[in-house]
């Protein structure tokens, strides 16, 4: 991925697609565990910044559910009739003539990737796959590897194998809110979501904050084993393995970090067992990162998610018995 974001500057370089940031190793393979280790997807998110004579604006989608936060990303051109930019030799999307910006200058990231003024992420997705197919031949990996382009609308996804080995990988692509941890997203959390609908995405601070949890962590701690099994024993019911996750975080939030060596295995499978149970009767799971205000200080949120009201997980089982009544089930199952 590193090499990718060299080229993707060379090919990208005075053009008014978005700027392409290093990517962000997110997810469950980058936290150090897997439910399926043998089906692992490698989950990048490039981080992507506004091009010469555009900003981004990012509006809250307020008509949605309380326990969902949509974003549109508004595409806005700006002046840039300023020395520097006379400099560059780059006409001002603004104040020069129609006829003469479509003879001299490339089209501007309005008229190529925007859906009415908004960043369309089908559009950005359909740009990206040409740009990784483009730009492979030129990356040393293709002398040993073979890509394969895996079929996705809102993200890019590919399959690289040198005939021993292969590896998944999907790469999301967002944009930063302020100087935060926090992204909006082009992956989706919902079957019909729109195309210039961005999702807020909290993984990249989750990540920061199972790197934080590692380098406090005594050698043979097992936290993210504790995560793995639990995650692996209750795959096929209905409890998400994100659901498990969040239990995890808040316990490792909770529990001093010494106490998860391996001599305490058994004891914090039992409170992760004890909180889903817990969190099911009650039908309440709050999300980790909205509205937790004990984080590592190195976790930087915007002030909104930081002072919001959790959104909560299991909000469907309180407005449905039935529902309600199957996890529970399921549960005794488990």
């Amino acid at each position: 991925m590193d090499n990718y974001t060299v080229y993707f500057g060379h090919v990208l370089s005075g053009s008014f697609y978005p700027v392409l940031q290093r990517a962000i190793g997110v997810g469950s393979a980058f936290e150090g565990w897997s439910p399926r280790e043998q089906d692992v997807v490698y989950r990048v998110l490039i981080p992507m910044t506004p091009p010469r004579g555009h900003s981004f604006h990012l509006e809250l989608d307020s008509a949605e559910h309380r326990h969902v936060r949509n974003f549109r990303v508004r595409v806005q051109l700006e002046c840039t009739c300023s020395r520097e930019q006379k400099a560059e030799k780059m006409l001002c999307f603004l104040h020069h003539p129609e006829e003469e910006l479509g003879e001299n200058q490339d089209l501007s990231l309005l008229d190529t990737l925007c859906t009415d003024s908004y960043l369309d992420v089908h559009k950005t997705a359909r740009w990206f796959y040409q740009l990784v197919r483009a730009v492979w031949p030129a990356l040393p990996q293709s002398h040993t590897w073979h890509l394969m382009l895996l079929p996705s609308r809102r993200s890019c996804q590919i399959k690289v194998t040198n005939g021993e080995a292969s590896f998944r990988i999907e790469m999301l692509f967002g944009v930063r809110r302020g100087y935060s941890d926090v992204f909006v997203s082009s992956q989706t959390r919902e079957a019909l979501t729109l195309s210039t609908t961005w999702p807020e995405a909290y993984n990249v601070a989750e990540v920061k904050f199972f790197k934080y949890i590692a380098r406090q962590a005594p050698p043979d701690s097992l936290h993210l084993r504790c995560l793995q099994l639990f995650s692996r024993v209750q795959l096929g019911f209905g409890f998400s393995t994100y659901m498990v996750k969040t239990i995890v975080m808040h316990l490792l939030n909770t529990i001093p970090v010494s106490q998860w060596r391996r001599r305490y295995f058994l004891r914090r499978l039992g409170d992760i067992n004890v909180n889903l149970r817990s969190c099911l009767e009650e039908k309440c799971l709050n999300h980790f990162i909205i509205g937790n205000r004990n984080l590592p200080q190195e976790i930087s949120l915007p002030l909104d998610i930081s002072s919001a009201e959790p959104p909560n997980l299991f909000h469907h089982l309180a407005q449905d018995p039935a529902s309600h009544s199957q996890a529970m089930s399921e549960y005794q199952d488990l």
